[in-house]
């Protein structure tokens, strides 16, 4: 499994409450705001669920 750099676009002001604890969770907390993390299937199942609000990039 190799890493993926998730970047928040778009806020979270009027959406969900599990929208935002998932974006939390992420550790993203601020627009343009980038972390790393491992790719795995629970990180992928959080990314599908707020894809609308990330860009999600291959890291090398």
């Amino acid at each position: 499994m190799g890493k993926i750099k998730i970047t928040q676009v778009k806020s979270v002001i009027d959406r969900s409450e599990k929208q935002k604890r998932t974006m939390a969770a992420l550790g993203l907390n601020k627009i343009r705001q980038t972390v790393e993390v491992d790719e795995t299937p629970q990180i992928n199942g959080m990314i599908a669920k707020i894809s609308h609000l990330v860009k999600v990039e291959k890291s090398a």
